[in-house]
């Protein structure tokens, strides 16, 4: 893979960046990464690393500290803050892909950012252009102030999350000697719909992302003349086995930590539900009860589902082919062997062929080091007084997923701090509000010099 320095290209200027602590320079920032259209397939990445490069050259970083490494039309970036050793260096973690959006379904061109009524709009304001700019601002406040940790820095931005993630696992293998990764892509604070802060998020763990081709054929012939083989019903009798089943129950140290901050504030028959399962994994009953919340069952079990489906050639011909895709969401820890086996005996089809239909890994849950908790809670404390800090597992996948994968303890601590309504992530009008600028950038300096120092 060959490593390439980048072409410093939109550089700030000297003064600007002696604000780079600032909310004008991060608005900046996310407003003109927010106008570099970084869709799979255009061929962005680069230009909104080079930018990216142009900010930090302009804090002082050198040459030799900024690079990108291309990968087809996409690629990841790093800038190192160098430290005095750097043979366990942390990584500061996100992406600038984004996923597609077309104008036409907007209110306002998606990658043209626009200000208005308190909130910056445009495709990948949210997910993850916000974070990314504050550790960008962060890594040149740092720089500027001489700033010299333990070990090196290293932000790494990915640019592929969104879809194959091949960045992601490349980055992964050129820092697997990582000490901790701190992801701006997972984390962050729920403020209520009344405005008051409800609590801030430390994600240490996520389900691993797996589909499954599954497939039935047959010899098919005239539909004048039905056979007892036809696969599209044997793939309709082989899914409803896999709904009515169920995968194990199950808690690890993170999902404990994450059900048992949800008591306070739960009904009473689920608050009842949740401490009969937290006392007794194999309370079945209680599992199945929060298992029908929505919001939960990500947290007790490995699920999969169909997605879908496809099968005939012909309205007057009997099938000869029935596939299905089936997407789970595998509990950490669990391998994909393992699910993969679980498919096969539940689906109960022996002439069906099931099969791994994209490049799937597996993590375990990251522990809950004192130290990240630690400096998390105290960041966080300094933001939003007495809010409590509550770790949680993501049902979905980030690029930590890669990272914990090679035994790096990986860590989701954003800083947007929004409520649940104005989160418009992968959705129309994606926007974030301008009114947490300020302390989101003193929230990460101050978890990262603690961490680091």
């Amino acid at each position: 893979m060959r490593r390439m320095l980048l072409a410093l290209a939109f550089t700030l200027s000297s003064a600007s960046m002696a604000q780079a602590q600032g909310v004008p320079a991060v608005k900046e920032i996310l407003m003109r990464s927010v106008a570099v259209p970084t869709v799979e397939g255009r061929g962005k990445v680069p230009e909104l690393a080079e930018y990216y490069a142009g900010v930090l050259r302009s804090a002082g970083f050198a040459a030799g500290d900024l690079a990108f490494v291309p990968m087809g039309e996409t690629g990841y970036f790093t800038a190192t803050l160098r430290g005095k050793r750097s043979d366990k260096p942390t990584i500061l973690l996100g992406h600038m892909d984004v996923v597609e959006a077309k104008a036409a379904d907007w209110e306002r061109d998606p990658f043209v950012p626009v200000e208005e009524n308190g909130y910056i709009f445009g495709r990948g304001a949210e997910d993850n252009k916000y974070d990314v700019a504050m550790m960008v601002a962060t890594m040149a406040r740092l720089k500027q102030e001489k700033f010299r940790p333990a070990q090196d820095i290293v932000l790494v931005l990915t640019g592929d999350e969104e879809t194959q993630m091949a960045t992601t696992r490349a980055a992964a293998q050129a820092y697997r000697h990582a000490g901790l990764v701190l992801n701006g892509d997972a984390g962050g604070t729920l403020i209520e719909e009344d405005r008051r802060p409800g609590m801030v998020f430390l994600q240490a763990g996520e389900k691993s992302y797996v589909d499954f081709s599954v497939t039935m054929t047959d010899p098919g012939g005239h539909s004048s003349a039905p056979t007892a083989t036809n696969p599209i019903y044997r793939m309709a009798r082989a899914l409803a086995r896999l709904d009515a089943f169920r995968f194990p129950a199950m808690q690890n140290e993170l999902t404990r930590a994450v059900l048992a901050a949800r008591v306070p504030v739960e009904a009473p028959e689920t608050r009842a539900a949740i401490e009969a399962f937290l006392a007794d994994p194999s309370d079945t009953a209680a599992a199945d009860l929060l298992s029908a919340r929505p919001e939960l069952i990500g947290q007790i079990r490995t699920t999969c589902i169909a997605t879908m489906i496809e099968g005939g050639h012909a309205p007057n011909a009997l099938p000869q082919t029935a596939r299905a895709n089936v997407n789970c969401r595998v509990f950490p820890g669990v391998a994909i062997e393992t699910v993969h086996k679980t498919l096969v005996d539940v689906l109960a089809e022996p002439a069906m062929e099931v099969t791994v239909s994209d490049d799937a890994t597996a993590s375990d849950a990251s522990p809950l080091r004192p130290d990240v908790m630690k400096a998390l809670t105290a960041a966080a404390g300094r933001r939003f007084p007495g809010v409590p800090v509550v770790p949680v597992m993501s049902a979905g996948a980030t690029d930590s997923l890669h990272f914990r994968a090679l035994g790096i303890p990986s860590y989701g601590v954003g800083s947007l701090a929004m409520r649940t309504s104005d989160s418009f992530a992968h959705g129309l009008n994606e926007r974030v509000p301008v009114d947490g600028m300020e302390s989101a950038l003193v929230y990460w300096h101050d978890l990262l010099t603690a961490l680091t120092k």
